[in-house]
């Protein structure tokens, strides 16, 4: 399904494309990165040794050695405090949060000494840094953690980890950081990259459902395969930080998404293909900062927005979205570029939000599956804005 033409409307891929799964794209760009800049390094729980807790540090620390892939103890205040204070001695250092669960740790670090250093010291202190790790709904495991499971000796070693949470609304909101939240192995080759080479702190939320390739019959991200162009490939690769990604051009509503739920959005288009309603889906890539120019102009083509993510819906990125779309009509003051602000005149339907339910996640997993957004739901609101009959 991902390989087809149709689901990545603006781009074009071969059927003979090369395939990369989604943690060797982030392995290479760090690979890459490290050997382009001495300066980058890397630091977290078990990213040396164990190479990563997904794997995605595979291979590093014997290629880069311990100085620049850093075991850390589990205490992630302690060890982002020293990768913050790295960044401003001018190294540019990725911080692997085994889940951004635990970013909770240290979030005094992340919005008070990096988020706001450049603008409280006028200019004077850059903060090069990048936190990076799994992010979103998890599986079967209820509100606090999920289940992860590791390849290690060849055995399987069941360890309580991930997080229920969709962070990226929480960072999004604060000034000074950059949050960019990828769905393919380009996004993530091309955001990382960007990421590490970015003057400013940046975060950087992975798909949670990610750990083995598809064959181990887990719901994986990490182990998930995209076609890739030899573009991609290319070293000098890097996508540009703000800028959103059409995936599957359309003219009758537009569908915005990030992370997974791109993923869902590009199911859900087929499904309204067949029954006539042409849907254009945009990959987010960027939540700060929010490529509004791309969203404004598919909905002045399509005429009606939908909105998915993970997350709470309140105070999410859609309310975000969808909040600018009113700004004009309600006459509300505000700092920041509307989104459609322009476009207001042009919608034929009410925006429409999807988000995961406003509760903490169940253990149950039929209770699980009705907190989260699913192509069912997205289907369904889609035939709603567009005026079509929907089955109770």
């Amino acid at each position: 399904m991902l390989r087809t033409r149709i689901l990545y409307g603006s781009r074009s891929f071969s059927s003979a494309a090369k395939e990369m799964t989604v943690r060797d794209a982030l392995n290479s760009a760090l690979d890459e990165e490290m050997s382009k800049d001495p300066k980058v390094f890397i630091m977290g729980e078990e990213v040396g040794e164990y190479q990563g807790a997904y794997k995605i540090t595979k291979g590093l620390l014997e290629k880069y050695g311990p100085d620049r892939v850093r075991d850390t103890p589990i205490t992630e205040a302690g060890f982002a405090g020293i990768g913050v204070g790295a960044a401003y001695y001018g190294l540019r250092p990725v911080v692997e949060f085994m889940t951004f669960n635990f970013s909770m740790q240290a979030i005094d670090h992340i919005i008070n000494s990096a988020a706001k250093s450049n603008y409280m010291s006028s200019g004077q202190i850059s903060v090069p840094i990048v936190f990076r790790g799994p992010n979103g709904a998890a599986a079967g495991v209820g509100a606090q953690h999920s289940q992860a499971f590791f390849i290690s000796l060849n055995l399987f070693i069941f360890f309580p980890l991930l997080s229920k949470m969709c962070y990226a609304s929480w960072y999004a909101s604060c000034p000074g950081l950059k949050v960019l939240s990828p769905y393919s192995s380009e996004d993530a080759r091309g955001l990382l990259k960007a990421a590490i080479r970015d003057p400013d702190p940046v975060v950087f939320l992975e798909n949670v459902i990610a750990c083995f390739p598809s064959h181990f019959k887990l719901n994986c991200r990490y182990g998930e395969s995209f076609p890739v162009s030899p573009e991609v490939l290319d070293s000098s690769f890097c996508l540009p930080i703000g800028k959103a990604q059409i995936e599957r051009e359309g003219k009758d509503v537009t569908i915005t998404a990030f992370s997974k739920m791109v993923g869902h959005a590009l199911k859900a288009a087929e499904m309204l293909a067949k029954e006539g309603i042409s849907a254009e889906v945009i990959n987010l890539r960027s939540i700060r900062p929010l490529d509004r120019a791309t969203i404004n102009a598919s909905v002045r083509k399509t005429n009606r927005l939908v909105t998915v993510e993970e997350g709470f819906p309140q105070h999410g990125v859609g309310a975000e979205i969808w909040r600018q779309q009113y700004l004009v009509e309600n006459c509300v003051a505000s700092n920041s570029t509307s989104v459609v602000e322009e476009s207001f005149q042009y919608l034929d339907a009410p925006v429409e939000r999807i988000a995961g339910a406003d509760v903490p996640m169940a253990y149950a997993a039929n209770l699980e599956r009705m907190a989260v957004p699913q192509v069912e739901d997205i289907v369904g609101v889609a035939k709603r804005t567009c005026y079509r009959s929907v089955r109770a």
